[in-house]
């Protein structure tokens, strides 16, 4: 079935799927001149006015501030984007600042930091931490797919194949144009070069940053494009480069899968569990909800129907973090016991608190209102940002002449979690093709050393991909090897947070190899 594509809240930290169109200056060029440009020193000679962020409930030393970029890098004069920025200043005596990206694709940086800022205080003994809302993402020209019809069922493209490839394209086209000018310059290539103006914005020489999950393509195309205005770079959770979205998406898969039946085992063990006590039993159970979901949604707390997919995502969202499993178990108990969906939709928003200018005016202007972002540009902008990164683009005879075998393959990897994230693919078809330089130029950079680190236990970005990454960035990569479980380490264990901030903070990297186990997380 076709299924509309209804607008919801969700802010999924390091969250995985995604397509977009790209005219992204020549797909790519290494632009490490930018600020000499005439067309472009303007943009490097900007200043950022901070303020106190607007809205209750924040940080009352969380500040925000904007910095404008050009709309196309290729054609600096031809308009302007408005990012949105926030920081804690340094506490101590100032070095710099470190650039924070959460991950995504199309995960808001403001809300996210607006509400769990504190995991990264220790950093400010030497430095200003900042973050942003990514081009297409939350204030900063949010991308929005409106009211396209978008499949949640890949079976669907077998029964008529022709009219659902048709519907994928007018839906790609209805993207487009309810995103406006930036939808064509989306992408990690044109996200990379935003965070060096930025640099220059702040006033540092060399840029300091920290990147989770989908943030560490974004810092690793940034080393490719500007390696000699590299500081000290942490990788966390770390991407794929190479891998095809196709065989991103069937890894995800697996993780997901394995990270579930692991939550299963744990909640069956507890008389509360929604899905009994039998672990077989009960991951019958989980499918049978996803797929009654999707036959007959139920009215979300913003009535909207909430599906099966919808549960999908928020699953997806609660099994990065052992941590999260108690909250998990009680949305899920509350959606399967009384219909209520209030708890688990908060699951998929983060519980990110929201920015108003509703009481203090417009400190920002030029930037969106948060009553103003699409509730589906989160999905949208997952979407417009990997299928921009992915130069892979199958005619429609390709897809239905594999679509058998590649829904099978997925649904092997996962009942659940296999449909949705083929979608996922099937969603890049009708949209232009995307970058090449990613899979062909970011490698052996000359920088400084980078720290990369992998979890042995993520369930989105498995520890292969670290090593894979570590050797195609060169001799610039240290690796640290996090013998844990859970999506990235820097929040989950004591000893990678440690190890990291003494590199951001010091310089001290740990030596090549070296690893954190759960005897080096004791107080």
């Amino acid at each position: 079935m076709l299924a509309h594509l209804s607008p919801r809240p969700t802010l999924r930290r390091c969250a995985v799927i995604g397509a977009a169109g790209l005219a992204l200056l020549g797909t790519g060029l290494t632009a490490t001149e930018d600020s000499a440009d005439p067309a472009l020193s303007r943009f490097y000679e900007q200043k950022i006015t901070w303020a106190k962020c607007p809205g209750e409930g924040l940080p009352k030393d969380l500040q925000c501030g904007k910095v404008t970029v050009p709309l196309d890098y290729a054609h600096p004069r031809a308009g302007t984007l408005d990012l949105a920025l926030a920081r804690f200043r340094a506490t101590g005596e100032k070095r710099g600042s470190v650039l924070l990206n959460f991950g995504g694709p199309g995960g808001a940086g403001v809300p996210e930091f607006a509400a769990g800022g504190k995991d990264f205080m220790e950093l400010t003994d030497g430095y200003d931490i900042v973050t942003f809302d990514p081009r297409g993402v939350g204030r900063s020209s949010p991308v929005s797919c409106g009211d396209a019809d978008l499949p949640q069922d890949s079976a669907e493209i077998s029964r008529d194949p022709q009219s659902v490839l048709r519907d994928l394209k007018k839906a790609a086209d209805t993207c487009a144009r309810n995103s406006g000018p930036v939808f064509p310059h989306i992408g990690t290539v044109n996200a990379s070069r935003d965070m060096d103006v930025m640099r220059e914005a702040v006033g540092d020489k060399k840029l300091n940053y920290l990147g989770f999950s989908y943030g560490t393509r974004l810092g690793a195309v940034y080393a490719a494009q500007f390696p000699d205005r590299v500081g000290r770079f942490v990788l966390d959770g770390v991407d794929t480069l190479t891998e095809p979205l196709k065989k991103q998406e069937l890894v995800g898969a697996r993780g997901q899968q394995k990270a579930l039946d692991e939550f299963v085992n744990w909640c069956v063990k507890d008389i509360a569990c929604p899905f009994g006590q039998d672990a077989r039993e009960a991951r019958k159970h989980v499918v049978q909800l996803v797929d009654s979901l999707d036959q007959d949604p139920v009215p979300s707390a913003f009535g909207e129907p909430f599906s099966g997919q919808d549960l999908v995502a928020a699953l997806g969202q609660g099994l990065y973090s052992e941590d999260l499993w108690p909250l998990l178990e009680r949305a899920l108990a509350s959606l399967v016991e009384e219909g209520d969906t209030h708890a688990i939709e908060a699951f998929a928003t983060g519980g990110a608190a929201p920015l108003s200018r509703e009481e203090t005016g417009d400190p920002d202007g030029g930037l969106v209102d948060e009553q103003d972002i699409p509730l589906d540009n989160l999905s949208a902008a997952l979407m417009a940002i990997n299928c921009a990164d992915d130069p892979d683009r199958p005619t429609g005879e390709q897809i239905i002449g594999d679509l058998d075998r590649l829904r099978a393959q997925y649904e092997e990897a996962s009942p659940v979690f296999g449909p949705y994230r083929l979608t996922g693919v099937l969603l890049c078809y009708g949209r232009p093709k995307g970058t090449d330089f990613i899979r062909e130029e970011v490698k052996d950079v000359d920088t400084p050393k980078m720290l990369l680190v992998g979890t042995r236990g993520d369930p989105a970005t498995p520890y292969r991909w670290t090593e894979e990454t570590a050797k195609r960035l060169g001799s610039s990569a240290v690796v640290l090897d996090n013998k844990g479980s859970g999506h990235t380490g820097y929040a989950s264990s004591k000893c990678v947070h440690r190890k990291v901030d003494t590199f951001l903070l010091y310089g001290t990297l740990p030596a090549d190899g070296s690893s954190c186990g759960p005897e080096d997380d004791r107080d």
